[in-house]
């Protein structure tokens, strides 16, 4: 989707929406709801389909099917396509007969010359059939793709695909050419799984006597142990995504990525800058790789492209669970440069609403020079410290705390530490020392370095 779009609009054209929905096995309530409201939260806006509307609709393909056999006929009328009244039975077992043998699964054409007396006889009493297309069966058939130049097949490996099933509803690969030339679209991006059909779909087109669209086949996103993403090893959905608090512009970045190389190697860009920048020479036929981490460092730096409010905005619904009376735009502040997920936030500031259960080798460290000894110290004598600080704001804090460092003739981090331990129970925290006593008030500090001293008692 994102790469119809990119396409669309650089060239000034039309994204449209159609709903492939022949396929009644896999139908799904809510589907075409959800695939809405998904698309429109990424940003991704139809010039024409469903609900939207347009001057080549319907839009949904099981609202054209009159459409469909009012083509199949024309097909069939040509000699194009034929009737096969094949039964599951004897195509399971033709499958089975040509695994033994080592060969590739594919239909022996045996309806493909039945005399047009036979077929009449056989359609009046009853019998299932479905349509099948039939294909040349010597010489090779010469595809164009976009991003991968000319391609050539032997005719004599081509299956005389369905074109009709048995309950007259047509095959995605019989209805899209039909739509596609009666919506006039001019290109169409699909994955690179689609190639093998691809000779198939430009010898129906020349059936028809039809030119056809221009093909772009992009390929697989791999997962990183190499193979389809899948849903068994983790989420996939945009929705999981979305709940898990990624941003709808780091997704549609890092989805253009996974396919296409700006000439400079910029790798954070907004829809709009998309848009403008956009090519299809910047597309490349090897698979991309699907890295979470790569989506988390784009989507980090999304948020810290937000202004501060903009972020607190965002933020606000995963600081619901430690509000109380905290200053939330205090806690703002210390993560808008530290988030990469928004679902990150509840479990790194947690801490704010109650204080964990802490080991006492937190307080050893051996960078700050920190010992219980000394950490005991600077607890007992910080406690006056902060007592006598009368206006509570992070700059008195910070000079006070400074003052008490010097006059002790500490270093910095034998003071800022224990002093960041005991208030937070963490190894590592959003923001230092001065940052989380502003944020917890003077009383809570007070209680939590307490707390710190007798645990070391």
């Amino acid at each position: 989707a994102v790469f119809c779009y990119l396409l669309a609009k650089s060239q000034g054209g039309d994204l449209i929406l159609r709903i492939e929905d022949t396929d009644q096995k896999r139908q799904v309530d809510g589907a075409i709801e959800n695939l809405f409201k998904i698309l429109d939260w990424v940003g991704i806006k139809f010039d024409e389909g469903p609900k939207i509307g347009g001057k080549y609709g319907p839009y949904i393909q099981t609202e054209r099917l009159e459409i469909y056999q009012e083509h199949i006929k024309k097909l069939i009328d040509k000699r194009e396509a034929y009737c096969c009244f094949c039964s599951e039975e004897r195509l399971k077992n033709l499958r089975e007969k040509q695994a033994e043998e080592k060969k590739a699964p594919k239909y022996n054409n045996h309806c493909r010359n039945l005399p047009a007396s036979e077929v009449d006889e056989k359609i009046k009493s009853g019998e299932k059939f479905v349509i099948r297309q039939k294909m040349p069966l010597d010489g090779t058939t010469k595809v164009c793709d976009e991003l991968r130049g000319e391609i050539e097949f032997s005719n004599k490996d081509l299956e005389d695909q369905v074109l009709i099933k048995s309950n007259g509803i047509p095959t995605y690969q019989f209805a899209s050419v039909v739509d596609d030339h009666l919506m006039e679209i001019s290109h169409i991006i699909r994955g690179e799984e689609w190639i093998s059909s691809f000779p198939k779909n430009i010898l129906l087109y020349k059936s028809f006597g039809w030119n056809s669209p221009k093909f772009i086949h992009i390929p697989l996103t791999l997962s990183k142990e190499g193979g389809k993403l899948s849903k068994r090893r983790g989420d996939v959905a945009v929705e999981d995504y979305k709940k898990n608090g990624y941003l709808p512009e780091a997704l549609v970045n890092f989805s253009a990525l996974l396919g296409w190389h700006p000439k400079n190697n910029r790798e954070i860009f907004t829809l709009e800058e998309f848009k403008k920048e956009f090519s299809l020479a910047g597309m490349g036929v090897s698979s991309a790789t699907f890295d979470l981490e790569k989506l988390r460092w784009i989507n980090g730096e999304h948020i810290r492209g937000k202004t501060l409010d903009e972020f607190h905005k965002l933020a606000a619904p995963y600081y619901l669970k430690i509000a109380g009376e905290l200053d939330l735009m205090e806690i703002s502040k210390i993560l808008h440069n530290r988030v990469e997920v928004l679902g990150d936030i509840p479990p790194m500031i947690d801490f704010f609403k109650k204080l964990p259960d802490y080991g006492l080798e937190l307080f050893e460290n051996k960078k700050m020079k920190t010992d219980k000894k000394i950490t005991s110290e600077v607890l007992q004598k910080s406690i006056p410290v902060f007592e006598n600080i009368k206006e509570w704001n992070e700059k008195n804090i910070k000079e006070t705390l400074f003052n008490f460092i010097e006059r002790e003739k500490l270093k910095k981090g034998q003071a800022l530490w224990p002093i960041r331990i005991a208030l937070s129970g963490r190894q590592f925290t959003p923001g230092g020392a001065i940052e989380i006593a502003n944020i917890l008030g003077k009383n809570e500090v007070l209680e939590r370095i307490k707390m710190g001293i007798k645990r070391l008692v």
